[in-house]
């Protein structure tokens, strides 16, 4: 099995997911080694989060966390004051790299809290406790999916099939994935389930990482293109959409990526389960709704190329929002390592969020 991160003698190793979508490609045009990246300066995992090395919003958080963790052991500075200084300044920067996936936010806030809680620590043991922190925010992201996907499995029935829009498997955690760690649980509960990946323009997260993480995993699984997806639910060929997600607000608004909202509408409408899959670090308490939530806009080469080939004429105006939100009403339930929140979300987020078990 593929690792999506790790920390590997002082250094941040990433599978570089641009390279991807299959193992037979990299495996002829690029010597295997050369799909890892190994970051030894958190400038470049910075870098590697803004540039989607690494995509997801759980291993975007545990990203950070590594990436401040990397930055603490280049900071020079002896006495605790001048590291605290210089420490805040590595946070600052992790922080600027994407601005939807809260849990990156969430992430920084917990290699914070090493500091606070270790108010008589110098330099060399807060480095010590910080690159301890960022391994087992690591490790509790995999638990957490696992523990997501059993609470998820139990929505679904035995031949159903499923939709799912962009990647919110292995490659977007830590590992086992959020919205595909349903589908995995489901899997190894017996179920038989098939799979309708949307390719998930303009980044194809869908066509390049869900349909390989799910054929390695010898899911049944067909690709469609994103307008696609109201044919197949008219031809009632889906029974349940299940995405990931970004940023949940307070009231249960979620951003997910572009073109999340459009299948949120289409299930609605053809009376489909739409389910939400995100650990607690993905909910934001602070946002009350999901206007607030801020949506990063990208290069707009992404949309007029494919790689480096152009499939728009020159000069076209272009948006490209990453993120789209998509109210609370479309959403059937919100699945986390917790349990299963539904309406009022408000109510049942907070309670869920209120839990103790991992600690947030």
């Amino acid at each position: 099995m593929f690792k999506t991160i790790e920390w590997k003698n002082n250094s941040v190793v990433m599978i570089d997911q641009r390279l991807l979508p299959t193992e037979e490609i990299y495996r002829t045009l690029l010597p295997t080694e050369e799909i890892y990246r190994t970051y030894k300066d958190f400038l470049d995992v910075a870098e590697a989060i803004r540039e989607m090395v690494v995509r997801g919003a759980p291993a975007i958080g545990v990203a950070a966390a590594m990436g401040v963790a990397l930055g603490a052991l280049q900071i020079n500075a002896k006495e605790r004051k001048g590291f605290a200084k210089e420490f805040e300044k590595v946070c600052k920067i992790m922080a600027s790299t994407r601005p939807t996936a809260v849990n990156l936010f969430w992430a920084i806030e917990r290699m914070k809290r090493v500091l606070k809680q270790n108010p008589k620590s110098g330099a060399d043991e807060l480095k010590q406790l910080l690159v301890q922190e960022a391994k087992n925010i690591h490790k509790q992201d995999i638990e957490i999916n696992k523990r997501m996907g059993r609470h998820g499995s139990k929505l679904i029935k035995n031949k159903a099939t499923i939709l799912t829009h962009c990647n919110a498997g292995a490659l977007a955690t830590a590992g086992y994935g959020t919205a595909l760690g349903v589908i995995r649980a489901a899997v190894e509960d017996g179920k038989k389930i098939k799979v309708f990946a949307d390719e998930t323009r303009p980044f194809l997260q869908g066509s390049r990482l869900t349909a390989w993480e799910l054929m390695k995993d010898g899911i049944d699984t067909t690709l469609i293109t994103d307008n696609m997806a109201g044919y197949m639910m008219k031809k009632g060929l889906i029974d349940v959409v299940i995405v990931g997600a970004d940023r949940i607000a307070a009231n249960g608004d979620t951003a997910n990526k572009i073109g999340t909202y459009s299948v949120a509408v289409l299930a609605k409408e053809h009376k489909i389960p739409f389910y939400v899959a995100a650990p607690i670090s993905t909910i934001d308490l602070k946002i009350k709704n999901g206007e607030k939530i801020p949506i990063e806009e990208r290069d707009i080469r992404e949309v007029t190329h494919i790689k480096d080939i152009p499939v728009a004429p020159g000069g076209i105006k272009v948006r490209n929002p990453a993120f789209d939100v998509t109210p609370n009403k479309f959403i059937t339930a919100i699945i986390t390592e917790k349990g299963v929140s539904r309406k009022s979300f408000e109510k049942s987020l907070k309670r869920l969020y209120s839990l103790t078990w991992p600690s947030p």
